[in-house]
């Protein structure tokens, strides 16, 4: 399954560091696959991707996919942003807890101009910059 996609004509505030490890995430993210990795010795996932284990330090990892909905945990507005985020100030930041198990932090995108909610069902999705993607997540309709 392939991730919805937003297309932003900007580039990336920000571009991620990608390393050569980190490569196969962000060209898979590319394609709007949504993947982490997971331990083969205990089974479990990581993000973000990892090459090393925090769980039992095994080495052993593969790729898998992630879940693409979720729940909001937490979230803010950022109106005094970072000098290189000021332009797309205000905007939202929250932690989203995957249904896979994983928590993480992301940008928020809206959905017809509904408030966010702590508890409510989210899904993640690919944002399409000029210099290319990044991940979100917004409200399910």
């Amino acid at each position: 399954m392939t991730l919805p996609t937003l297309t932003i004509e900007a580039e990336r505030a920000y571009p991620p560091r990608i390393s050569g490890f980190t490569k196969d995430f962000w060209a898979a993210l590319r394609e709007g696959r949504w993947q982490t990795t997971r331990c083969q010795s205990c089974g479990k996932q990581t993000f973000p991707p990892k090459p090393v284990c925090p769980h039992c330090w095994s080495t052993d990892v593969t790729w898998s996919k992630l879940s693409t909905r979720g729940t909001l945990y937490s979230w803010t507005r950022i109106h005094a942003a970072p000098t290189v985020f000021a332009p797309e100030a205000p905007y939202a930041c929250g932690i989203v807890d995957l249904e896979s198990g994983i928590r993480l932090a992301c940008r928020l995108v809206e959905r017809d101009g509904k408030p966010f909610a702590i508890g409510q069902a989210v899904e993640m999705l690919e944002l399409i910059y000029r210099d290319g993607p990044l991940f979100a997540a917004r409200p399910i309709e």
